[in-house]
């Protein structure tokens, strides 16, 4: 019973309550959390993880990581003193001498957590490599922390429209009040008549989302076909040696019709298919450099937790035709810039969302923008870890329940 209450999230852990206050308690982020306290040997060199932070919730101090499964509510300040002193890598062995020392069950949970780990100092590595894979290694902590909170997935908190602020703050206008001083009118000079405006402008007129889909009359493979290709597929390729020193490596570069920062091109797209005509229901990869779709092996209740996550987010009677998933290659960006990598991933995400309206308005489909994604179920249907390719954005498509017929 414990075990199944824990997969839904509905437990918490108490650390230390043999005593007569709690020293923390655990609060699991991600319902497969099940806290476990690793062997540590007394040699072990300890550190903390640079992605870890300690944060004021309320009146509580709450320690947490993006890479981490479960939150720790500390309740005695000693034992954030004493982790704050692992900012710099210590022997297991010197902190037992310590006043203040935590416990090694806190310390082994902790590693567990991947809030704290172990390093090999003697190696020369550095810290930096010493945490992860070298994918984790081209992440800045501003970076994972906004990925990891800003989607489903790997916390806990409350996300959507829930309007926090209602009734303590009075809603923002819609319209930026004026600024003051002389005003230049435009409206004389932009006026045109209807039959001068050009098809890309209509076409910028009519653009709107649609959450109805017709489910008697589903999307076509050609269509999918045509709006891929037109939206996502790989125009060019090139190759451009760095301009750095004469043995700077050789970079790859591949266009495709949306823009994107530094011509980095790291969005993927992954279409879970409903109800399409010559298009067997299931999971694909777009592979945009062939213009094909290859199948994935996703199972069907987590395709069924995917399509109902956007019936939800859509406020819809059903869920949509197709459902594209807009993923990163994350690594792809940040090896090239610093501090704003994921600001620039989420610029070209605006860019290929706007990309994929337009077209779905020009061929008479319907589409949608969709302002969540759950992270860790889309691991679990690639197998691919988070912070290596991870969704960004998602759009549903199919043919509007008013859309008029071919």
């Amino acid at each position: 019973m414990v075990r199944r209450l824990a997969q839904h999230g509905l437990l918490e852990y108490r650390f230390g309550a043999v005593r007569k206050k709690d020293d923390v308690i655990i609060e699991p982020q991600m319902a497969i959390y099940w806290p476990r306290t690793l062997k540590l040997s007394p040699g072990a060199t300890l550190v903390l993880s640079r992605f870890a932070y300690l944060r004021r919730r309320g009146n509580e101090m709450i320690l947490e990581s993006p890479l981490a499964g479960a939150l720790v509510r500390i309740c005695d300040p000693r034992i954030a003193t004493a982790l704050a002193a692992l900012c710099t890598p210590q022997k297991i062995s010197g902190l037992r001498r310590q006043r203040g020392f935590p416990g090694l069950e806190l310390l082994a949970l902790l590693v567990d957590c991947k809030i704290l780990l172990k390093v090999d100092v003697a190696s020369g590595g550095g810290l930096r490599l010493s945490e992860g894979d070298e994918n984790l290694a081209l992440w800045d902590f501003h970076d994972l922390a906004f990925h990891a909170r800003s989607t489903e997935g790997r916390h806990a908190n409350p996300s959507g429209g829930l309007y926090p602020y209602a009734g303590v703050i009075s809603p923002p206008p819609a319209v930026r009040p004026r600024w003051p001083g002389k005003t230049i009118d435009l409206r004389a000079l932009s006026s045109t008549r209807s039959e001068t405006i050009s098809p890309f402008a209509r076409i910028l007129s009519e653009r709107h989302s649609t959450r109805d889909f017709d489910d008697k009359r589903p999307i076509t493979l050609g269509e999918v076909a045509r709006f891929l290709g037109a939206t996502a597929r790989v125009r060019r390729k090139w190759k451009s040696k760095l301009d750095l020193t004469e043995d700077a490596p050789e970079v790859a570069y591949a266009a495709r019709p949306y823009p994107s920062g530094g011509s980095a091109y790291e969005l993927e797209l992954y279409l879970a298919v409903a109800s399409c005509e010559g298009l067997a229901s299931g999971f694909y990869h777009y592979d945009a450099d062939r213009h094909a779709l290859v199948p994935i092996a996703a199972r069907q209740h987590e395709l069924k937790t995917l399509f109902a996550a956007a019936e939800f987010a859509m406020d819809a009677a059903a869920p949509p035709q197709i459902l594209i998933t807009v993923a990163a290659r994350f690594a792809r960006v940040s090896w090239k810039y610093g501090s704003i990598a994921y600001s620039l991933i989420l610029k070209d995400v605006g860019a290929v969302i706007q990309t994929m309206y337009l077209m779905a308005t020009d061929m008479g489909l319907g589409g949608c923008a969709i302002g969540t994604n759950n992270i860790d179920l889309f691991a679990n249907m690639t197998g691919i870890e988070f912070h290596v390719e991870g969704p960004v954005g998602q759009f549903a498509l199919g043919r509007g329940r008013n859309a008029v017929g071919d």
